[in-house]
């Protein structure tokens, strides 16, 4: 990093929370590479959709914004943000991208260009192939130069760091009950047609951030509503990836968003149904331990641990010595704070768990180990 991304890093540092942070570094960016707007918003670092939190510049955030993410996902778009996860380098000007025709873009053509807007650079946060944010900056004067999308392109795996940190799910309370999955209908043009009350105790904890208001009375935030609109970018064949997205609640809990397309009579299309329900200790395993900053073999190792095997059966299983074994305890105990495997096991797999977990004498048969245990 040069003396150019210092401030930009520094504000991150500073920053409390993902919103806090998007908002400091969009300052601090501003200063460098000069924008009108902005959208930053975190990713589900698994399918690269958006989540909480999201923050919008000098931008509508309602109608707009589900245009916005309903173009992305369904729209012939150039440079969508599921390439740019991909690419090479993670960041990319709209009109250096499509030879200064930023028309072929349908987003440009329908959306952006009727907002003043001239240029739109775009960046993913990732780190590897993980992403775990996502940037559009809007000019309306004037394109991005390549070197503030080197900039900004080099700003990618440092900030998504630092989010990935901000992210990290802390320990949940304890709660005995067990909210029932909510359940929301979409038709085919993709309004929401009918939902249970379970749905609408679920949606009353989420986030504030930009909404859609619906005919049922509810404002769908544009995560739930991304989520249901990437299942039916899937059922269309413009994506092979998954309509599944972890939102964290008010108060500190998890919801995994999940969403299908239903087939009508004949074949053909039929409505969305889209459940959100409380997270699984499995749903949050990955997450949890990218926040922590495992590695694929790591989260191996942690995943048979909770499954109760020793040093030596894990070796076999992965067919790696029990020395390496070892050593790879001693880089996750420290990546996780813990010292011991109990307090990894809890720190991974049962501290964010929504609700808690019953005692083990509830789970399963006499002589098998506990639930938690089997996890992975």
């Amino acid at each position: 990093m040069t003396e150019r991304h210092r401030p930009v890093l520094a504000a991150a540092e500073r920053a409390t929370d993902a919103l806090d942070l998007f908002s400091r570094v969009s300052a601090g960016l501003r200063r460098l590479v000069p924008f009108h707007s902005a959208v930053w918003t975190a990713a589900d670092p698994e399918t690269g959709l958006i989540t909480a939190p999201m923050l919008v510049e000098n931008l509508g955030t309602g109608e707009g914004c589900a245009a916005y993410w309903h173009s992305e996902l369904l729209d012939e778009n150039v440079l969508p943000f599921r390439d740019l996860a991909r690419a090479a380098v993670p960041a990319a000007g709209l009109r250096a991208a499509t030879g200064d025709l930023p028309a072929r873009s349908a987003r440009f053509r329908r959306l952006l260009q009727g907002q003043g807007v001239y240029d739109e650079l775009r960046a993913v946060l990732r780190i590897g192939d993980r992403p775990w944010g996502l940037v559009s900056l809007f000019r309306t004067t004037d394109a991005f130069h390549p070197q503030e999308t080197a900039l900004l392109a080099d700003l990618s795996r440092p900030l998504a760091e630092r989010l990935r940190t901000l992210t990290r799910p802390p320990a949940a309370a304890r709660r005995t009950d067990s909210p029932a999955p909510g359940l929301i209908l979409f038709d085919e043009s993709g309004e929401a047609v009918s939902a249970n009350d379970e749905a609408r105790h679920h949606l009353a904890r989420l986030p504030k951030g930009p909404s859609f208001p619906t005919q049922l009375g509810l404002k769908l935030p544009i995560w739930v509503l991304g989520t249901a609109l990437q299942a039916r970018a899937i059922a269309d064949g413009r994506d092979h990836g998954s309509a599944r997205v972890r939102i964290q609640t008010t108060d500190g809990r998890w919801l995994t968003c999940h969403a299908s397309c239903l087939t009508g009579p004949g074949g053909r299309p039929g409505p969305a149904a889209l459940v959100l329900e409380p997270a699984t200790p499995a749903d949050l395993a990955v997450l949890v331990a990218e926040a922590y900053g495992l590695t694929p073999r790591e989260l191996q190792i942690t995943q048979l641990t909770a499954r109760g095997m020793t040093t030596t059966e894990i070796a076999t299983t992965l067919f790696i010595s029990p020395h390496t074994v070892r050593d790879h305890f001693k880089t996750i105990f420290t990546k996780a704070g813990v010292s011991s495997r109990g307090a990894l096991v809890a720190r991974l797999f049962t501290d964010h768990y929504w609700p808690a977990l019953p005692e083990p004498t509830q789970l399963g048969r006499p002589g098998q180990p506990p639930a938690q245990a089997r996890i992975g």
